[in-house]
């Protein structure tokens, strides 16, 4: 028995609608559908890892930021990225994804849930 694909899969998938603004052969941006910022994005890796600190490979890992950071750069001057790892963390989907958080006037006015 195999385990259901993950959400993001889904997307990938185009099974489930969303909002893509960036996808090569191994990522996919989507615009949050409960935004946390002005700017909301999550790059998703299309290889399945359920936390981030699942990924042990360098090289991996390091493509995953520089995706996110790419990203980023392409909808804001300032941003931030962000990772939850695992349920106490505020990760809510297992699939692992960085956050990408921008447009703020003055930078963001709280701390407050980024759980996802």
């Amino acid at each position: 028995m195999t385990a259901s694909p993950t959400l993001f899969e889904r997307i990938i998938a185009r099974e489930i609608p969303s909002q893509i603004v960036f996808e090569d052969e191994h990522y996919i941006a989507i615009r949050d559908i409960a935004p946390k910022a002005p700017i909301h994005l999550l790059v998703i890796p299309k290889k399945v890892s359920a936390r981030v600190d699942e990924i042990t490979d360098a090289a991996e890992m390091g493509e995953l930021w520089l995706t996110a950071t790419r990203v980023a750069r392409q909808h804001a001057q300032d941003y931030r990225l962000v990772v939850n790892c695992g349920p106490g963390g505020g990760q809510m989907v297992f699939h692992t994804h960085v956050h990408i958080l921008a447009g703020w006037e003055n930078g963001p006015a709280d701390d407050t849930g980024l759980g996802q």
